[in-house]
């Protein structure tokens, strides 16, 4: 930045807004402070510029500036971008915004033709545009990072497609899984999640820009043509709504909270997990920490966190949700207060998943310990009352003998699999030696090999089916 650009975007800072010639007298500096949104809007920067290069192109093919003011207008940008990038630009809070910030700056480095680039549109449509335009780019993030957590959940679940694990309902022994079967759950959970991205992003890539600031404009715009330059798919069709509309943003966030839920049940399964009651599973020390005071501790912090963040943006969905409940059309104030939660909810959304990606390939499974507790709770039980039903028995009758079993069993404190074949077949005369292959873990798992099912071999199929899906 030049030494005597600074003196001339302070003395406008001084003297008045952009808006202040209907007014007769100044802002104080505390409304200033409170109205201003150039601390944390200034993310945009580069969108905007983007956005205003193509109206810029749009206006000049359309003969509503000239090419002379054209080219000054993309001389004065690109070297904005380079303050802005190497932190020589000065943001200004008199100038209340991103935007103002750079078209002060524009109109001291090219004159005229930096003023002429507002011609057409309004901060209303610019900043719909800007917000979008960013989180556009965002969503493409976000959904690499769901392929990711996809993939490395799907490596660690092919490599564990035999590792047998107790499944839970109630957080009580259920039946037999393998520890494949239960990562892969989540693999479903975050493909469902980066299918609402994509889904998202479209009501995300429609163009504002052109409705100005509610009503549209006399000039002869070309709005497919700044759709076209910018990559959004189509123009939004009504300029009320293109300027006052959220809803889009509201949609990401509720599609983020998702994604944070889905963190935070698996957050909470591997704090369990990793509890040395529990042993199932280690974490790298690079996601955990230690205790001031008691030397032994291993604290899985980044899960825990990343629970907590789950409220944090389930937070911001609600506020987004009660900001717009209220508004009358078309733009209003009020909507400035949708971009710090938005923000907030973006940059936690992807650092978890950049975090989750690292953390979850590097998950070191202990086999011996999953086995050992699929052996208590009597997790066959429902294996041995579908024996009984292939043999004839409707299942409830089939349920009702199972469940005398299971109590006599623990009376003696001993397992189904633990009883001999006469003991077995005095709850029932077809039980046959058979039986016992059916009452192992193994012959568990391995007997529901339909699509969904834990079997080891499905467990595999389904894992190369997920990895081939985040390769394309």
């Amino acid at each position: 930045m030049s030494n005597d650009a600074t003196p001339n975007q302070n003395q406008f800072a001084n003297k008045a807004q952009a808006w202040s010639a209907r007014f007769s007298e100044p802002v104080s500096d505390l409304v200033k402070r409170y109205t201003a949104s150039v601390d944390f809007d200034k993310r945009l920067a580069h969108v905007d510029i983007q956005g205003s290069l193509a109206h810029a192109a749009m206006l000049a093919t359309q003969g509503i500036i000239t090419e002379d003011d054209h080219a000054a207008i993309q001389r004065g940008m690109t070297q904005i971008v380079g303050e802005i990038d190497s932190g020589a630009f000065t943001w200004l809070l008199d100038l209340e915004d991103v935007h103002l910030n750079i078209e002060k700056r524009l109109v001291e480095l090219v004159g005229d033709a930096g003023k002429r680039l507002h011609t057409g549109r309004s901060r209303n449509d610019q900043v719909a545009t800007d917000i979008r335009l960013w989180l556009r780019a965002e969503i493409d993030v976000i959904t690499e990072l769901l392929h990711g957590l996809r993939g490395a959940l799907a490596t660690v679940a092919h490599a564990n497609a035999d590792t047998i694990m107790p499944g839970f309902t109630h957080l009580q022994v259920a039946q037999p899984v393998t520890f494949g079967h239960h990562l892969l759950a989540y693999a479903e959970m975050f493909g469902r999640d980066a299918e609402r991205m994509v889904d998202v992003r479209r009501r995300v890539n429609r163009l504002p820009l052109g409705a100005a600031a509610l009503a549209g404009t006399s000039f002869p715009i070309d709005r497919e043509h700044v759709a076209h330059l910018l990559g959004f798919d189509e123009v939004c069709r009504n300029s009320l709504d293109a300027v006052s509309d959220r809803d889009f943003a509201i949609e990401f966030c509720a599609a983020a909270a998702l994604i944070m839920t889905h963190i935070s049940r698996l957050s909470e399964e591997l704090v369990l997990w990793m509890s040395p009651r529990v042993g199932f599973i280690d974490l790298a020390d690079r996601f955990c920490t230690g205790s001031s005071i008691m030397p032994q501790k291993k604290n899985p912090d980044v899960p825990e966190l990343a629970r907590g963040k789950t409220g944090r943006v389930n937070g911001h969905l609600v506020a987004l949700l009660t900001l717009m409940k209220g508004q009358p059309l078309a733009y209003n104030k009020d909507n400035q207060e949708d971009k710090e939660g938005l923000f907030d909810t973006v940059d936690t959304v992807r650092d978890t998943l950049t975090i989750f990606v690292d953390m979850a390939a590097g998950i070191k499974v202990k086999p011996e310990a999953m086995r050992a507790a699929a052996l208590q709770g009597f997790a066959t039980a429902t294996d041995l009352a579908d024996y009984l039903v292939k043999r004839g028995l409707p299942f409830r009758d089939a349920h009702e003998i199972v469940a005398h079993a299971v109590r006599d069993c623990e009376a003696r404190n001993c397992d189904l699999a633990d009883l001999s074949l006469d003991d077995l077949k005095a709850y029932h005369p077809s039980i046959e030696a058979d039986i016992h292959q059916v009452l192992t873990l193994e012959g568990s798992v391995a007997a529901r090999s339909h699509i969904g099912g834990t079997a080891p071999d499905r467990v595999r199929v389904e894992a190369e089916r997920v990895l081939a899906a985040v390769r394309r």
